[in-house]
């Protein structure tokens, strides 16, 4: 018997999605972003499943040392960089590249003695205010990367857009085209673009894209789906009906009983609840696929369990699967009823969900 929940990890449709995304960026190299434990379908699952990839983008060092440790030899970046001096032999030891942001960073690269030289992605903030090199600081930031004899040559490029998942914006346009001045005519390789910029504005995919979301078959942005690029949804969040119970006009349901049946019904108890990590503030209306049709949530979605209003007339069964999101039920479609985003549903599942790859 399959577990419930579950999350169900298509393995086809990460690799689908991964040559997609090469159709979409032909002259670019592919830096698939695997932090937050894959955006949940697992951190080694993805790796292992997109061998292809040119390279892989993580936010902490430990999502590094578990792809070594997993067998994962290709590169590995780490976006946020390094948060102490003595990660630096990590990087060298294991062959680990690192965005250098701040100036704290480069302290930590000019006052350590290392075995060889680290490649260095040099972030510049051209508007997104996080984190980044800013352009007053840029040239004296960047000739002391150049001197520093624990940076290997040529340091390379990046930036991160702010608005690239708001097509009509034109702050990414402004972002690249401060990108562009800054670093006309230097050495190294350039990245721009996340899974919004990769499918909205081609003119940034420089010589490596990474995407993240998309690799998982998800729109960045709202209101769109993944399938109106050509991507296929890679995870199917599952689980089972527990009850089936008849339920009288009037009646309320679940905690604070603020939900009372308008009449007469049926009610599903789906075992999946914000212990899971499916949301508690998913309001009524929120959609679950069962046997071939939507039902809404009923009620208020507990740590265990929710309730769906099958419909007087519906035959489903005590064991019946329920799909939360996937090949059925969009996720984008989903967060958007709960009034979030897709990245948050398929990250926050906790571990009571098993993760299957097939």
């Amino acid at each position: 018997m399959k577990p419930f929940p579950r999350a169900e990890i298509s393995s086809n449709a990460l690799q689908h999605n991964l040559q997609r995304l090469r159709q979409l960026a032909p002259n670019s190299r592919v830096m698939a972003v695997v932090k937050a434990n894959g955006y949940g379908h697992g951190l080694l699952n993805v790796a292992n499943t997109l061998v292809s990839a040119d390279g892989f983008g993580l936010a902490r060092l430990e999502e590094a040392l578990a792809m070594r440790a997993g067998g994962v030899s290709a590169k590995l970046l780490l976006l946020e960089g390094i948060f102490r001096q003595s990660d630096l032999h990590q990087l060298v030891e294991h062959d680990i590249d690192t965005v250098v942001h701040h100036e704290s960073q480069l302290l930590m690269l000019e006052n350590e003695s290392l075995a060889k030289p680290v490649t260095v992605w040099m972030k510049i903030d051209t508007g997104m205010h996080r984190l980044g090199f800013g352009v007053a600081q840029f040239q004296l930031m960047y000739q002391r990367l150049l001197a520093c004899p624990n940076v290997a040559k040529p340091v390379h490029l990046m930036t991160h857009f702010a608005c690239a998942d708001e097509p009509d914006n034109n702050m990414t346009s402004a972002q690249l085209a401060e990108f562009e001045q800054l670093t006309a005519g230097l050495a190294g390789d350039r990245t721009l673009a996340n899974s919004a910029a990769t499918l909205y504005w081609p003119q940034t995919q420089a010589d490596w894209v990474r995407p993240g979301i998309a690799l998982c078959g998800v729109s960045p942005v709202v209101g769109d789906l993944g399938v109106n690029h050509g991507l296929r949804p890679a995870m199917q969040l599952m689980s089972r009906l527990i009850a089936v119970r008849e339920h009288k006009a009037g009646e309320p349901v679940g905690y604070g009983s603020y939900w009372h049946a308008q009449e007469d019904t049926l009610l599903g108890v789906v075992a999946i609840g914000y212990g899971d990590g499916y949301p508690r503030n998913a309001p009524e209306g929120t959609p679950v696929w069962v046997n071939g049709r939507l039902v809404p949530i009923v009620g208020r979605v507990s740590m265990d369990m929710l309730t769906v209003d099958l419909g007087i007339n519906a035959s489903d069964r005590v064991g019946d699967e329920a799909q939360l999101w996937g090949l059925d039920l969009p996720v984008e479609e989903v967060a958007e009823h709960i009034g979030t985003i897709a990245y948050e549903l398929v990250t926050k599942l906790t571990p009571r969900v098993a993760v299957c790859l097939d």
